[in-house]
């Protein structure tokens, strides 16, 4: 699930150069008040301290201002906690919620999954990253609800619950436990719950969810019910990247089966369901190629 608003102003996005293996990368999110010097005051401070600014987006909603920065330094000008509190004082004066991920391209990707109750995906990507199959480390599991920390205990991975009755506290407790762990990228393995654009903006291209439909149809719940109800005879699950627009953001990858004239609404989910945790492995593999590429909504292997 994901959020679901329109943006009244968008910039053009700066496309990144080839990096190189002694290149520093740092990822840094400005979300505040809308006003005016805001993207000249930031990017002079980070051009001042050496950076080259790799890609740059800037979007505005009813008067929240939201930006999205990818910088790069040779190895001889960076310093991390010189530019992280660089930027805490920047975020002081200018009255805006600013964070900064620093990406070590080398290391293995530290990985969090967001679930319900649903086991299916959760299961197949905790055990596919024990055996070695995926290369990322599960440092959490985070969930609404308490059914599956049996699942994440036998796979030795943390299990924390967060209750979800009012968004936006929920949503301050579970960006500080992601950032308490590090986390570089969020699976949303069945996670029913919407996310609001405050949080998605932080993990920008770096939240994968599992929708039970051929996207862009069905979006929404109850997907697999709306098939069977309009007679699809194929149906299907995608694999995409979250963004602020409901079931809107770039697809990775989808799988589908036939819809038989016995099959009944049971038949069609346990159908799907055996395919979510397919598909979903197969986009988290992509994701953690570095191969994927998304240019004017569209995802492309490069």
């Amino acid at each position: 699930m994901e959020s679901g608003v329109g943006w009244h102003r968008s910039s053009t996005v700066i496309t990144p150069r080839t990096r190189n293996a002694s290149q520093k990368i740092a990822t840094i999110t400005v979300i505040g008040r809308d006003k005016t010097g805001v993207i000249a005051r930031i990017t002079n401070y980070l051009f001042e301290r050496g950076a080259n600014i790799e890609s740059l987006e800037e979007q505005v909603k009813r008067g929240q201002f939201s930006m999205l920065l990818e910088a790069s330094w040779n190895s001889e000008r960076f310093d991390p906690e010189s530019l992280r509190s660089g930027l805490a004082n920047l975020a002081r004066s200018l009255e805006m919620d600013i964070n900064v991920h620093f990406l070590e391209q080398h290391r293995r990707q530290r990985m969090a999954v967001m679930v319900t109750s649903e086991p299916c995906c959760l299961e197949v990507l905790l055990a596919r990253c024990r055996s070695g199959k995926l290369t990322a480390d599960p440092v959490l599991v985070l969930s609404n609800r308490a059914e599956l920390a049996p699942v994440a205990a036998r796979h030795g991975v943390e299990f924390v619950q967060i209750p979800w009755h009012e968004r936006k506290e929920a949503e301050v407790t579970a960006l500080r436990t992601l950032e308490d762990h590090s986390v570089d990228f969020v699976v949303l393995a069945r996670f029913m719950k919407i996310l609001s654009p405050n949080f998605v903006w932080r993990f920008p291209k770096k939240i994968i969810n599992i929708h039970p439909s051929l996207l862009p149809s069905f979006p929404g719940a109850q997907a697999y019910r709306q098939a069977w109800e309009r007679g699809v005879k194929i149906a299907g699950v995608t694999a995409h990247f979250v963004t602020m627009n409901l079931d809107e953001g770039p697809i990775i990858t989808q799988g589908c089966f036939r819809i038989g004239p016995q099959m009944r609404l049971t038949d069609i989910i346990k159908a799907g369901q055996k395919l979510e945790a397919r598909v979903l492995l197969k986009a988290v593999r992509l994701f953690l190629s570095n191969r994927l590429q998304v240019s004017w909504g569209v995802v492309s292997e490069c």
